[in-house]
Parts: structure tokens; C-alpha cells; sequence
């Protein structure tokens, strides 16, 4: 952006297009870690219309963009953002039989709120989740047994140097676990999300012990979609990840690091280690693709040192009081705290563990320094 008067003259041309433009805003007001600096253009998008023709006039102009839905998996430089950041809230949701349509900009917990109240199953194990519809499958979002990838019958997505718009299949997103060929790339965008559920009203078949066992029921068993909402929410606000105003334990991007995948041939290694070291009788390990094994990121930051509220005197970010994965904006902390703290607790892990945890927010105008 090179000077006020033509940012005020671009913002003047985008909100002739339809968007709502404010300067220099600080993004982490929309944030849910609420740290990040100001955004020369902040322009929010209220419909897939204004959307693709803001993107389209913003190309045009060479200015740099950051998008934006719910804020929920984005960690944002204290120096904010040169360019426009531009805010995905398009509204629209449309539910017939076991089919759940939304925009990109709906909040991901209405969406499966609402799919729950029509008698559609399936969404419901990524109930309390933070952010909106369209991150979802750019982080193939999951939870308690389930990934959107499972879930997911297409993508509407907007391709920025082509211009057109097309709907994916999920063969084509290149689905991993918390990732996908969308993450970290900002040249197809996503627009709409289409899912398929179950019109009996039943939930999907309840894979992960908690819940099962919260819910009273065994491995495999399907509970009314309401009843197992209901209890995800009640767990996930035991940990602190479902935000809360009043609770700063709730400042965070959920949770901060993956659990690491160790591949096969390594796994018994990092398993006798993590083990030894520990003094643990077991190492907590779940199947993952082609023979790895993914280990309990929360576990082994818990065996280095790294209790719940971390460092307990003081600091303005912290580990949550509640679950050590998620790192919280404790006391107005800037996003150097944050990242402070995380790299302390990854080289804490990899120190004792030798395993190095990745973290699972888009970090933007910042990277966390090497290892060591």
C-alpha cells in the first residue's frame, strides 16, 4: 500500500463492490488468540458475490492479502499485515436430507448446530470447534474420531489467477490429517462446503474412548446427534476449547501443535524412549496411516516439564489451566509471547523426547525460530 491516499481511494472502489472496509484495524481484535497487528485494509465480504469481485479488484491492484474466516487457526505478527485482510462472513446454509450446504463464512459450530436441530447426524464430534466453514477443509478440521474429510462431498472453491469458480471433490484436496492441498496456499479460495450426514438422526459411529465412554456406550455404538453434541461440548469446555469471553484460558488457536506421527520403522524406537524417559508403564499411541503411529502431543509436553498453567508465576501467555496443548493469551500478551512459549515448550520436547512437535496454526509474517 503506498500511500494513504490510495488506500483510501481502494477502499473507497471496495465498498462500491459491496464490502464493509475499515483502515488500520487491529487484527487480533478478530482473532481468537487475540494478538496480531493492524491490517492496512480490513474488508469484510458478507456474501460470495462481493467476495470474488473484492479478490478479483485486489489481484488487479498487486495488493497482498490475507484471508480470514473466524480467526480461530491463524497466528498474526505483531507488525499486522501490509496489505488487505480480507474477512470471509458470507452467511448462507442450506439443509435437505442428509445433505448440509454452507458458505465459507458460516460459524462452524451454527453450521452443526443446525444440521443437529434439522435431524441430521454425523457433525456433531466436531461440535465447539472455533472458525468457520471454509477452514475447515483447509485444515481438514477433527475431533473425537472424526475429520470433515470423512464428511465432505465438495468444495466450492474460486481460483484467483484463473478467475473461475468450480466445485472439488475430496479425492482432488489431497486430505491428510490436519491438512490438505489448500493450507497454506491462498490461490483457490475456498467459497462453499458441501457434507454429507445421516438423515436418521443418529450420530456417527463413536470411535474415540472418551466419548464413548462419557456417553455410556461401547466402541462403534450411534447415540442421538443432540446427545453426543451435548457431551462434546461438555468436554471440550472441561478443557477450555470452546471460547469463552470471560475465560482467558479460551484465548487461544485450540489446540497448538499436531500430534506427531512417528512412521513406522521409528516407532518402536521413540516408543521405548518416550517410555524410559518418562518412567510411564505406557506411551498413549493411536494407528495412523501406512503402519506410523501417532503419539499424544499433550502427553509428551506434560512428561518434559510442561505442567497445565505454564510458567505458574506470571507471564502474559501460558499454557491453558485446562489442556496442555492450548497456549494462552494469558495477560495481553503480544504474539512474540506466544511464540516464545511454544518454541520453549517444542525444544523442551525435543530435548527430552528427541521428537519434534509442528505446529498447527497459520502463522503469518512469523515462523517459529529452529530448534535448539
Amino acid at each position: 500500500m503506498e500511500t494513504d491516499t490510495n488506500t483510501g481511494r481502494l477502499a473507497d472502489r471496495l465498498a462500491d463492490l459491496g464490502a464493509r472496509v475499515d483502515l488500520d484495524r487491529p487484527i487480533g481484535e478478530l482473532t481468537t488468540l487475540r494478538t496480531g497487528g493492524p491490517a492496512d485494509l480490513l474488508v469484510a465480504c458478507d456474501s460470495t458475490e462481493v467476495l470474488v469481485e473484492v479478490l478479483r479488484g485486489l489481484d488487479a491492484a498487486g495488493v497482498p492479502v490475507l484471508l480470514l474466516g473466524g480467526g480461530s487457526n491463524v497466528v498474526v505478527s505483531d507488525a499486522g499485515f501490509r496489505g488487505a485482510v480480507v474477512r470471509i462472513v458470507s452467511s448462507g446454509l442450506r439443509i435437505d436430507g442428509d445433505t448440509v450446504v454452507a458458505d465459507a463464512g458460516v460459524v462452524w459450530d451454527d453450521a452443526v448446530r443446525r444440521s443437529v436441530e434439522a435431524g441430521v447426524g454425523a457433525l456433531e464430534c466436531l461440535s465447539g470447534i472455533p472458525g468457520a466453514v471454509g477452514a475447515t477443509p483447509v485444515q481438514n478440521v477433527g475431533a473425537y474420531g472424526v475429520e470433515v474429510a470423512e464428511l465432505i462431498r465438495r468444495v466450492h472453491l474460486f481460483d484467483r489467477e484463473s478467475g473461475s469458480s468450480r466445485w472439488a471433490a475430496p479425492e482432488e484436496l489431497g486430505f491428510a490429517y490436519r491438512t490438505s492441498v489448500l493450507k497454506g496456499r491462498s490461490r483457490l479460495v475456498v467459497l462453499a462446503v458441501e457434507f454429507g450426514g445421516r438423515a436418521d438422526g443418529l450420530s456417527a459411529p463413536l470411535r474415540y474412548r472418551e466419548l464413548a465412554a462419557a456417553m455410556g456406550a461401547e466402541a462403534g455404538e450411534r447415540r442421538p446427534a443432540a446427545a453426543v453434541r451435548d457431551r462434546v461440548l461438555a468436554l471440550r469446555r472441561g478443557k477450555g476449547m470452546v471460547l469463552d469471553p470471560e475465560d482467558r484460558d479460551t484465548y487461544s488457536v485450540g489446540s497448538f501443535f499436531t500430534n506427531p506421527i512417528i512412521a513406522a520403522a521409528d516407532a518402536p524406537a521413540a516408543i521405548e524412549r518416550a517410555a524410559r524417559v518418562s518412567g510411564a508403564d505406557a506411551v498413549p499411541q493411536y494407528p495412523a496411516a501406512d503402519g506410523a503411529v501417532k503419539l499424544s502431543a499433550a502427553w509428551l509436553i506434560e512428561r518434559a516439564g510442561f505442567h497445565k498453567g505454564y510458567p505458574a508465576a506470571g507471564g502474559r501467555a501460558r499454557l491453558s489451566t485446562k489442556h496442555t496443548l492450548a497456549l494462552t493469551n494469558a495477560d495481553a500478551a503480544a504474539t512474540a509471547d506466544i511464540l516464545a512459549l511454544a518454541a520453549e515448550v517444542r525444544d523442551g520436547v525435543a530435548e527430552r523426547f528427541g521428537i519434534t512437535l509442528e505446529p498447527e496454526p497459520v502463522l503469518v509474517g512469523v515462523e517459529l525460530p529452529p530448534v535448539g
